[in-house]
């Protein structure tokens, strides 16, 4: 068994050295005994014996660091497959169904059932096995596409029927099937094949089918005359000359500008350009490259600058993730990065399932019959990359990292590019582009001795020469002499020619953009505004804009939006560093101080403004340098939140590492306000963690209880009831214990909400009633009307609709006194609801059409689109069937546009009416 192992693995990377180290997670996963070296000798000993018949078959042999298996052109089956394959889709794609189809057979008819199927396959061997039966798959999808145009619909139908008992998430396939049950006569069997389809991917990712197979469907219920005849195209098979109607068949184009000036790596672009032709041999595999090395050595730029170079050779888009894999307070996780990802490719936020395994086939799925280029920039490590990679498909990938990513060479056959320091040439062009040829040809000497000094690191002439642009009357000399100095040195940082260089640059800044280099140091990232530098400065915007337009100048901070300035992250360690070794333990304090309270007093107010009937915290009182103006209206509250939402989840865990924790609570509560309307409640559980665990530190009952609260929220939002209920009964002792009956009342609304959610209507009813009590003990007549409007839609969910609307028409006419015009929405449809119910139809029209008109004009759409559906349902109970079709439409588009799988539900009502 174990020499088997070893062949499959030698086989699966032929003519490549495969490692020692690999083949050892292979044989034994992740334990491998001591003699491990000696004992893979022999199992290789063993296999060439076995493979020569008794002597030694010369195919494998030893090489530096592991062995190589020698395999010829096509004497691997899987290559026999995969030729057979790329022409059977270049017939189709040339209209040659014939041809196609005997191509594709041949194919499919090598593989006597799954890859390696009769070995124990650890981890290693079950990815590439995963990657071969995805390239299966692709080809028995291409094949039955050969079968329908050749009008062999009947054999089509029972081989993918077979396909989907294995991989049911295939909407390529499902769309396949139900044309071929279409073609046969079996329309009831090609409608039921729509209806699994749905069920089956609602149950194993919570999305709806895809819009392509959705309009196939609809192709089918009216016998449209396209159906007849002509090749399949699944809803992974856009036709390529037809603009595309829906986001999931759009283009996304991801790419950040490539920096200017780019010169040299002709080897490296070459490697690069390589990939290309590579992608089109071998159309139904990924095509990874891994470009590696320093910090500053032009990753990014050489990557980006391919890119854009070769984007038209990408049909379906570009896509590009920063994972910020160095980044210590910001690495983007695979599910962050999948989720970015997902959206790009027209993915509904509301239909990306939470798991990174969910997500990653998801993700896998829509790129699989794509030709796309994916560029992840940053990475920490092969780990953070594996989840981003497709599956199969003709993408290219283009990986950056400071790491080797060998794990990503060895186990995805990644080709390996390292990136070294620019050649002299190379340095002389980069600053001649920069400073023109003729003033380095003046002074070769000083020249040679800049490149010298800067270690040819692309950043590092790229910061000189910005410095050396701004005085063009000063000899070149007179910079290469600053460079060599002793001066120029730090001695707690002299580790490379880029810290060289970094304290060259600092060394040469005027006084104040020094002082404001070292303190943006304290900055948690990913970017700033002048406003936050002067808060850290402890001066005003107008005095702070010169120190940042000169440290902008020369390149140790960009200005990457208007307005918003970002550190490369070596410099931001670099400047962390200086703050801590160049500051006064005063002055670091009190600049975090300042930092703290310009963010709490930018971000309260806002919440107040996005949020104006929740109740209110103590924040910490300003302190007299804040000068921000805040946010006054909605539009402004929530564009300020959406810019700095991320600097404000670091900041939140910064403040309580450094001693701030009353701020970070604080902070996280403003946060509630934008991220909770938006449902990201995954940074809502986790800013709330860290806010109740500041909070706890300093014995703050009122940041424990507000906290506590919160995460009840984003727990239930999770799904977890369990952990939501005991955080709800924690927020409930700690605010009975503070004597806050707002505080009180709020978490019992929010209790109220779990037990409906659970089915528990008795006591979500007594929760409502002890949350009318409390609001009323506190005067709160908001909070007030909006428990009576709770109350009255439990009661009209438990079927006594005349004490509902008794409850709802008190909390209506308080709501109306007050000008809650959300609220009076929210009560309205309650009443609709109930009058219903009754009977009493005119009056549930009226009560509807005013919800909707009033959640209009507060822009709540979802609530909307959740009164639209009950208005229609009205309107078909008294005959007016256009009316509910018009109400039921406008609640798809609405969902639609959000994203919300009820779209659903809503097409079926639409579907019902005909």
């Amino acid at each position: 068994m174990k020499q088997r192992l070893l062949l499959a693995a030698l086989l699966l990377r032929p003519n490549e050295v495969v490692g020692t180290d690999e083949l050892a997670a292979v044989l034994w996963d992740d334990s491998p005994p001591p003699s491990a070296a000696a004992n893979l000798r022999t199992y290789v000993r063993g296999l060439r014996r076995s493979l020569g018949g008794g002597e030694s078959w010369e195919g494998i042999s030893a090489a530096a660091g592991g062995y190589r298996a020698r395999v010829g052109p096509d004497e691997r089956d899987l290559d026999r497959f995969d030729a057979a394959a790329s022409r059977g889709r270049d017939a189709l794609a040339a209209g040659d169904a014939a041809r196609a189809e005997a191509e594709l057979a041949a194919a499919v008819g090598m593989w006597r059932g799954a890859a390696l199927s009769d070995l124990p396959l650890g981890p290693l061997l079950a990815r590439r096995v995963g990657q071969l039966d995805e390239r299966r798959m692709v080809a028995e999808e291409d094949y039955a596409e050969a079968m329908l145009a050749l009008g062999s619909a009947a054999e089509v139908v029972h081989r993918l029927r077979a396909l989907l008992d294995r991989q049911p998430l295939r909407q390529r396939a499902w769309g396949q099937l139900m044309l071929g049950l279409y073609r046969i006569g079996d329309v009831a069997g090609a409608l039921d094949a729509f209806r699994q389809a749905r069920q089956v991917l609602a149950e194993q990712t919570g999305l709806d089918p895809a819009p392509q197979l959705t309009q196939l469907h609809d192709d089918i219920l009216h016998h449209r005359p396209s159906l007849a005849a002509g090749p399949a195209t699944g809803p992974d098979r856009p036709v390529r000359d037809v603009a595309p109607s829906d986001p999931l068949s759009g283009r996304p184009e991801q790419l950040p500008l490539a920096a200017p000036g780019f010169v040299g790596r002709s080897a490296e672009l070459a490697s690069l350009d390589a990939l290309l032709d590579e992608g089109a041999q071998r159309q139904t595999t990924v095509v990874i490259s891994a470009v590696s090395g320093m910090a500053g050595v032009g990753k990014t730029a050489l990557a980006l600058h391919w890119a854009h170079r070769v984007a038209g050779h990408f049909p379906d888009g570009q896509l590009y993730v920063n994972l910020r894999g160095y980044d210590e307070a910001d690495v983007v996780p695979p599910a962050d990065a999948l989720l970015g990802l997902l959206e790009a490719l027209g993915v509904p936020q509301a239909k990306i399932p939470s798991s990174v395994e969910t997500r990653t086939g998801l993700y896998r799925g829509l790129l699989s019959s794509r030709r796309m280029l994916v560029v992840l920039d940053n990475a920490r490590d092969s780990a953070q990359v594996r989840p981003l990679l497709p599956g199969a498909g003709g993408c290219v990938v283009v990986v950056t990292s400071r790491d080797r990513l060998s794990g990503l060479v060895a186990a995805e056959g990644a080709a390996p590019l390292t990136l070294d320091v620019l050649t002299t040439e190379e340095s002389m062009s980069l600053l001649a582009g920069r400073l023109g040829s003729n003033r380095l040809a003046a002074e070769p000497a000083a020249v040679a001795g800049i490149i010298a000094a800067t270690g040819r690191l692309p950043l590092a002439l790229s910061m000189v020469a910005a410095r050396v642009a701004t005085h063009p009357s000063f000899p070149l000399d007179a910079f290469a002499a600053e460079l060599h100095s002793a001066e120029a040195r730090l001695d707690a940082l002299a580790d490379g020619d880029a810290r060289r260089v970094f304290s060259w640059s600092y060394l040469a800044l005027s006084r104040d953009a020094a002082r404001l280099f070292r303190l943006l140091g304290l900055h948690p990232g990913p970017d700033l505004t002048p406003d936050t530098a002067a808060a850290l400065a402890g001066t005003t915007v107008p005095a702070v804009v010169p120190a940042l337009r000169e440290l902008t100048r020369l390149h140790l901070l960009t200005e990457h939006v208007p307005g918003r300035y970002a550190f490369h992250d070596l410099l931001r360690g670099y400047a962390a560093e200086l703050a801590q070794s160049s500051e006064h333990a005063d002055e670091r304090l009190a600049a975090r101080h300042r930092l703290y309270d310009n963010y709490l007093h930018n971000a309260y107010p806002a919440a107040l403004v996005l949020q104006p009937q929740w109740a209110p915290i103590d924040p910490l009182p300003a302190l007299p340098t804040h000068l921000s103006s805040p946010a006054t209206d909605h539009d402004t509250a929530l564009a300020w939140f959406t810019a700095e939402h991320r600097v404000l989840l670091r900041l939140v865990s910064q403040a309580a590492e450094t001693g701030f924790d009353a701020y970070a609570w604080q902070i996280a509560w403003t946060l509630n306000a934008f991220l909770a309307p938006l449902g990201l409640w995954q940074d809502q559980l986790a800013v709330q963690q860290v806010a109740l665990a500041a909070a706890e530190k300093i014995d703050d009952v009122a940041g424990q209880a507000a906290a506590n609260r919160l995460l009840a929220r984003a727990f239930t939002r999770l799904g977890q009831h369990d952990t939501a209920e005991y955080r709800l009964t924690r927020a409930l002792d700690l605010h009975e214990r503070l004597g806050d009956p707002t505080g009180q009342a709020q978490t019992l609304h929010n209790y109220c909400e779990l037990c409906y959610l659970l089915g528990r209507l008795d006591e979500a009813l007594a929760h409502a009633r002890e949350a009318l009590r409390l609001y009323r003990l506190a005067g709160n007549r908001s909070g007030e009307a909006r428990a009576l409007n709770a109350i009255g839609w439990l009661y009209a969910s438990t079927g006594d609709y005349a004490r509902a609307i008794e409850s709802c028409m008190e909390a209506l006419a308080q709501q109306k006194r007050s000008g809650d015009r959300n609220g009076q929405a929210a009560t309205l449809d309650s009443l609709g609801f109930a009058y219903d119910r009754l009977g009493e139809h005119a009056r549930a029209l009226s009560c509807y059409e005013q919800a909707i008109q009033l959640f209009r004009d507060s822009a709540d759409r979802y609530h909307e689109a959740e009164t639209l559906i009950r208005l229609g349902e009205t309107r078909e109970a008294t005959a007016d069937l256009s009316g509910a079709a018009a109400a039921w439409q406008r609640a798809v588009q609405i969902y639609d546009d959000l994203g919300d799988p009820a779209a659903e539900d809503a097409r079926r009502r639409l579907q019902r009416l005909g």
